[in-house]
């Protein structure tokens, strides 16, 4: 090879060199391509949120009705599961050897009332003799004990004849208030004893309550909502939900337990509910779902903004030059498909919602915000916490 060649050869490659340099320096200017995403500027919205507890219906009045005699069933006068009025007959037991005791009980109070009548009317003749010294002593001493020993027996026999009474009345099971009963746990002709058989279950049902239990660092709240109820139109702060359905009634703090449990740390909150159409029973288990955060200003962010990172949370904030910066923020409870910041953000910074996937920390982008990619924030009877924002009431 020639040297003219080996310098045409040389020649050429020097101007390739130049020429892939010529094209990194004008990348190089141009600067790193910038990501495609939808953004969100922030603002303080009302953000209402449910606080969530199991919660189990209970009866506000409720009795188990047992035998007090016994004998043998001979009647059942109510349909089971029906309402009942109180004093209304339920149940008949065998009243035929109380009836015959209550007879005799009554012919032995004649018997004894006669004998006091004979007593007194001996001790006053008796009486008479004496103050004339036409008598002994002794039968005077003799016919006023005789008159009180009969003052006596008349009284025993009165009260083994209300015993025998009170037999009789417990013979017949009433109604002691009004309410709905439930299956019979005896059939007619069953064998009953006094205090261990058990009949049935009686239990008032409108208005019903549902028992929660409460955090001891909850009962300051709790006490400032059951003052607040009396003084406010909103009726929203206590509602019930049973599997995503919630009932159409709200419901007001009625009590809150004297104590707290030492061993659990809580404390039962009762809230009262009307069951004009029976359809709470007793023993049923739900939610109740309470109102918070009705009139603080919050941050809310969609949820598919945030990235997570060894347990902490981040979101991208666009700053000068459009870079994105991460920034670590402190979640609060999810509405719908959104969620609370409380620490992190503040009024008037721009975040990215869609297309976080895609970036790092310095990341140039390219704003693509269409419609979808704004916050929606649903009320207090859209959303709750945890849960998405489609609930259904009961139907009635």
């Amino acid at each position: 090879m020639s040297r003219r060649t080996i310098q045409l050869y040389a020649s050429i490659g020097l101007l390739f060199i130049l020429a892939s340099c010529g094209k990194k320096n004008q990348q190089g200017m141009q600067g790193p391509q910038a990501v495609p995403v939808a953004t969100q500027k922030i603002e303080e919205v009302n953000a209402p949120y449910y606080d969530e507890y199991p919660a189990t219906i209970v009866a506000l009045n409720q009795v188990e009705l047992r035998a007090q005699v016994n004998g043998y069933i001979t009647g059942i006068h109510f349909k089971e599961g029906e309402h009942v009025k109180k004093g209304q007959k339920l149940y008949s037991i065998d009243q035929q050897q109380y009836e015959a005791t209550y007879s005799q009980s009554q012919a032995n109070v004649k018997v004894q009332e006669a004998n006091l009548a004979n007593a007194q009317k001996n001790v006053d003749r008796y009486r008479d003799l004496d103050k004339n010294d036409a008598i002994a002593k002794q039968q005077v001493d003799n016919a006023e004990a005789a008159y009180k020993v009969a003052q006596s027996q008349l009284e025993a026999a009165k009260a083994s004849l209300r015993a025998v009474q009170t037999n009789v009345r417990y013979a017949t099971i009433i109604a002691p208030f009004e309410g709905v009963i439930g299956i019979s746990q005896v059939r007619l002709g069953a064998a009953v004893s006094p205090g261990q058989t058990l009949l049935n279950t009686i239990s008032s049902d409108g208005p019903i309550a549902v028992d929660i239990f409460v955090d001891q660092k909850e009962i300051y709240r709790f006490s400032e909502l059951q003052q607040q109820q009396s003084t406010t139109s909103n009726d929203s702060t206590f509602r019930l939900a049973f599997n995503g359905d919630v009932y159409p009634y709200p419901g007001k703090i009625s009590v809150i337990d004297r104590a707290v449990n030492a061993q659990t740390g809580t404390i039962i909150v009762r809230i009262v509910f009307p069951n004009a159409k029976n359809m709470l029973r007793a023993g049923m288990t739900g939610t109740l779902r309470v109102l918070n955060n009705v009139a603080k200003k919050s941050i809310v962010v969609p949820y598919k903004s945030v990235t997570e990172q060894l347990g902490e949370f981040f979101v991208y904030v666009i700053g000068d030059s459009s870079k994105v910066t991460q920034k670590r923020v402190i979640l609060g409870k999810p509405v719908g498909k959104n969620i609370i910041v409380r620490e992190g953000l503040k009024e008037g910074e721009t975040i990215v919602v869609e297309g976080v996937q895609n970036l790092h920390e310095g990341s140039v982008v390219a704003d693509n915000t269409t419609p979808s990619g704004q916050t929606q924030t649903g009320g207090p009877g859209e959303a709750k916490a945890g849960t998405p924002a489609e609930k259904k009431e009961v139907k009635h």
